[in-house]
């Protein structure tokens, strides 16, 4: 098991807060909003220690080699015990809790599922279960796969727009380096997209609080990537009951995640 501590720097979650466009009104002592962990923890590597993706290199540390170039976080569950509070050091433990491979329609696939425990004052306050999924890269001239359309029918709904340097500030302050999220070249020439991928945990955030803001204090959230975004784009959040999604301007499905009050 790997452990890192951190402090929760208020400052910290202030600056999340601004990039979501919210009031920035946390001082040390507050209970955290969910998902906020993200924002800590680093894992600050050198250079060397990087892979061609910007990403720690796999293989070191706690993220296994599965043989794949290209990797990306897919999905998660969440239990919130406890608020987090800021100002107060804190412990993140990790290990790695499944792996195995199979065969899609692009080719070979590999999944790794990541379980975090965020530890405050002697008590647990978050569990996180990360998927991650690893690919190869895509050959020219291959079809892409269809993608899902977004269920219509929501009760609430909100169009969100992104931009470059939203997308760095989110890079920065959580720490991730991977390319496709600021280096348009690289997310064009070698993975195969069609602009800078907007962040799947910035999208599941963004969820998680239209749903803490609609339904009160979530004592869980699960959430899936089914489609990538991109910066250029405008999306639309959805929620209807628990069930949240979000819609890509020509109707796809980026995202579906469900809330637990």
């Amino acid at each position: 098991m790997d452990r890192q501590g951190d402090v929760i720097d208020p400052a910290r979650a202030a600056a999340m807060l601004a990039i979501l466009g919210r009031a920035q009104d946390i001082e040390a002592g507050a209970q955290m909003p969910p998902f906020f962990h993200q924002l800590y923890f680093w894992d600050a590597r050198p250079t060397q220690e990087l892979g061609r993706d910007g990403h720690p290199r796999t293989g070191i540390g706690l993220i296994p080699d599965m043989g794949l170039p290209r990797r990306m976080w897919a999905g998660g569950r969440l239990r919130f015990h406890a608020p987090l509070v800021s100002g107060v050091a804190a412990e993140k433990r990790s290990a790695v809790e499944t792996t195995y491979r199979k065969s899609g329609r692009s080719g070979p696939l590999a999944f790794v599922t990541l379980r975090h425990e965020i530890w405050q004052a002697g008590a647990l306050c978050v569990t996180e279960w990360q998927d991650l999924v690893y690919r190869q890269d895509p050959e020219k001239g291959q079809p892409r796969p269809a993608l899902p359309n977004a269920p219509m029918g929501e009760e609430q709904a909100t169009d969100v727009t992104f931009d470059t340097t939203m997308l760095f500030r989110y890079s920065a302050l959580t720490f991730n380096g991977h390319r496709i999220h600021y280096d348009e070249r690289y997310a064009r020439e070698v993975e195969g997209y069609d602009g800078l991928v907007v962040h799947g945990p910035l999208l599941a955030q963004l969820l998680m609080l239209m749903a803490q803001d609609a339904l009160g204090p979530l004592r869980g959230f699960s959430f899936r990537a089914t489609a990538p975004l991109l910066h250029h784009e405008t999306a639309t959040l959805c929620r209807k009951g628990h069930a949240l999604w979000v819609r890509g301007p020509d109707g796809r499905q980026c995202m579906q995640a469900e809330a637990e009050v």
